[in-house]
């Protein structure tokens, strides 16, 4: 990870340098034609002073950027829900990406405890908690592991486009497939999970239940990398027989998790009344100036709330990243608090 990011700063700065000296060039070629001087002085300058910020920016996204991190707050109020989890709290998180805490250890304990502290009833995590294989889980088991829920509840999780290793380009499928196997593995047994993979779980309350929906990695929007979701087949729990399609009864209130954000408007809103999905993937680029981050070029919904009608979406931009840098795009833990309309 670290040598693509030095590569990265590298190859950025050589792009910036050159910038004041195309202007330069052209300027100067103007002079020679107008018959008047150019001194490259203030080109000089410019150069040292790009490279200079572009250097110290990505200094700060590497060691202060990318463990800044924020709780988000978000209480939805949603017609379908059951009035006995009405205060339902939910702690959303995504996108560890475990190769970039090496050597973070302490800070990845704090986040842990941090969760803790808020008590929620269920956690949920919508994938990508690896890069490149699952050894890198191996030496942050004894920390992930103490992630609690309230009163007994579960750690649910999906699995994101990394899980699966599309990117680890040294092994072949049917290692590839052992490795994803033995990752699956360690969530559920050493971690102990509940990782659901197209699978359902129901969450009971006296007579009022919800469904936790948890789809594999379906990439439908501009980085289709992995398509291995299947919606119907999660959903089986509330349609058995088929999706539940708009303005159908669905007997049991849902919530999705899957990693990809795209699922959402391509099916999830045209197939289905889910009323809440929760994604990452995104890591909104890692890079927010002013509110506004290129991810938005690629995902339509790519950082925090959407909603169409009554189905939300909420984006969670992950704890880590693919490169050890961030800068504006604070890595957040969320904490939803579900809330019947009807409820006072």
């Amino acid at each position: 990870m670290m040598r693509f990011f030095l590569l990265g700063i590298a190859i950025i700065a050589v792009l910036l340098a050159l910038l004041p000296h195309i202007i330069y060039l052209v300027v100067k070629l103007t002079g020679l034609i107008a018959h008047f001087r150019v001194s490259y002085r203030p080109f000089g300058i410019a150069t040292l002073i790009l490279v200079g910020m572009w250097v110290l920016t990505a200094i700060y996204g590497n060691i202060r950027g990318r463990f800044r991190h924020e709780v988000k707050a978000v209480e939805l109020r949603l017609e379908s829900l059951p009035p006995a989890f009405d205060g339902l709290r939910l702690v959303h998180i995504s996108d560890l990406h475990l190769d970039g805490w090496v050597g973070h250890e302490r800070e990845l304990q704090q986040r842990v405890n941090e969760i803790n502290a808020l008590h929620p009833d269920i956690i949920c995590f919508t994938g990508d908690l690896v890069s490149l294989s699952p050894d890198e889980l191996r030496p942050f088991i004894p920390v992930l592991r103490q992630l609690r829920a309230h009163q007994g509840g579960r750690v649910y999780a999906v699995l994101g486009n990394h899980d699966y290793l599309p990117y680890n380009r040294s092994a072949d499928s049917l290692a590839r497939a052992a490795a994803v196997a033995e990752l699956i593995r360690m969530e559920r047994e050493e971690l102990g999970w509940t990782v659901l993979l197209n699978e359902s779980d129901i969450i009971h309350r006296g007579a009022d239940s919800i469904a936790i929906l948890g789809c594999e990695n379906q990439s439908v929007g501009a980085h289709p990398v992995v398509q291995r979701g299947d919606l119907r087949k999660a959903m089986q729990c509330i349609a058995p027989d088929s999706l539940a399609m708009h303005h159908s009864q669905q007997s049991t209130f849902s919530i999705l998790l899957t990693h990809d954000p795209s699922q959402w408007r391509k099916e999830v809103l045209t197939d289905t009344d889910i009323p809440l999905t929760l994604s990452g993937h995104t890591h909104a680029m890692q890079l927010r100036v002013l509110g506004f981050t290129p991810s938005r070029w690629i995902y339509p919904e790519c950082d925090g709330l959407y909603s169409e009608g009554n189905q939300f979406l909420y984006v969670n931009i992950g704890l880590g990243g693919t490169l050890p840098w961030r800068i504006g795009a604070t890595p957040e833990i969320t904490l939803i608090t579900l809330r019947q309309v009807s409820a006072r």
